[in-house]
C-alpha cells in the first residue's frame, strides 16, 4: 500500500530531476575564496511567467538557490562545496549583549516596512554605498542597475527602510515565503558606519519575521573559511544545510559583524 507522502516524495524527486538539467555558467574567479574558480547552475524567471509563488521559492531556497533580480542560482563549483545555506530559527533567537548595544546606538532610527520602492534617494544612497564599500562607481545608469539587481523581483518582496528624521540612511531588501524571511541585500550610508547598521538591520529583520509569525530567517550562503561571512555564524544559534539536511549549530563566539 502506498504511503500518504509517496506522492510528495515523487514530486520532490521530479523537481530535483528537472533542476539537475539546468544550464551551468562558465567558470569565473570566486568572490570569496582566493585562487578558486566558481560556477553556477541558474534559471531566469521572466515577467511573462507571472508571479513566483512563495511556496515554490521556499523549495528553491531549500535546494541551495538564491535570487539576484529575476535570476535564481546555486553554486555548482568543481571540487568545492564550501557555500552552505544558513538560516536562524526566529522563535528561539536571543540577542547577544553586543547586539543589544548595537540596538541602543539606533534608538533614533525609524524602520518602515513596505513594498520595495525605487526612487532617486535610494539610487543616490546605493551609489554612496558601493563607492565606499567596493571602491567603484556604479554603471552609467545606476537606477536601471539597481532595479535589475534588487527591485525587479518575481516573488513576494519587502523593503525595510531606515530613517533618521527625514533622512534615509539604509535599505534592506527581503523575500517572503509562507514560513520564512530571506534577506537579499542591505545597503546604507557609509557616513553612518558607527551605528553598526548591518547588525541592526539583521535584528530588525529577525524581529519582523517573528512578528509576522514566520519560523526562519535565511541569510544566504555561509563559507567557514571566508572572513566576510563570519558574522552570519555569529548572529545566533543557526542551521546549516548539509547533505543530510538542516543541521543545528551554536552561535560562533567572538565574531564581530
Amino acid at each position: 500500500m502506498a504511503k500518504l507522502d509517496d506522492h510528495h516524495d515523487a514530486g520532490r524527486a521530479e523537481l530535483d530531476a528537472q533542476l539537475a538539467t539546468l544550464p551551468l555558467s562558465v567558470e569565473y574567479p570566486c568572490s570569496y575564496l582566493p585562487d578558486r574558480l566558481a560556477r553556477q547552475q541558474q534559471f531566469f524567471w521572466p515577467k511573462q511567467a507571472g508571479h513566483m509563488p512563495g511556496a515554490f521559492y521556499q523549495q528553491m531556497m531549500d535546494r541551495h538557490f538564491r535570487r539576484s533580480g529575476r535570476l535564481f542560482y546555486r553554486p555548482r563549483c568543481i571540487g568545492c562545496q564550501a557555500c552552505v545555506p544558513i538560516r536562524l530559527d526566529v522563535r528561539t533567537f536571543a540577542a547577544s549583549r553586543s547586539q543589544e548595544r548595537s540596538a541602543k546606538k539606533n534608538t533614533d532610527v525609524v524602520v518602515r516596512w513596505q513594498k520595495p520602492v525605487l526612487d532617486a534617494e535610494r539610487v543616490a544612497l546605493y551609489g554612496r554605498y558601493t563607492q565606499a564599500r567596493h571602491d567603484r562607481d556604479e554603471l552609467e545608469d545606476p537606477a536601471s542597475a539597481l532595479e535589475e539587481f534588487l527591485y525587479d523581483s518575481p516573488t513576494d518582496t519587502l523593503e525595510g527602510s531606515y530613517w533618521v528624521g527625514d533622512r534615509l540612511i539604509g535599505c534592506g531588501i527581503c523575500d517572503l515565503t509562507p514560513v520564512a524571511l530571506s534577506t537579499v541585500y542591505f545597503y546604507f550610508d557609509p557616513a553612518e558606519s558607527k551605528r553598526s547598521l548591518g547588525v541592526y538591520s539583521a535584528l530588525q529583520e529577525i524581529a519582523y519575521a517573528r512578528g509576522a509569525g514566520l519560523t526562519h530567517y535565511y541569510l544566504g550562503y555561509y563559507i567557514s573559511d571566508c572572513r566576510k561571512m563570519e558574522y552570519k555564524a555569529g548572529l545566533g544559534d543557526h542551521e546549516l544545510l548539509e547533505p543530510v539536511g538542516w543541521q543545528k549549530k551554536t552561535r560562533r563566539l567572538n565574531v564581530t559583524p
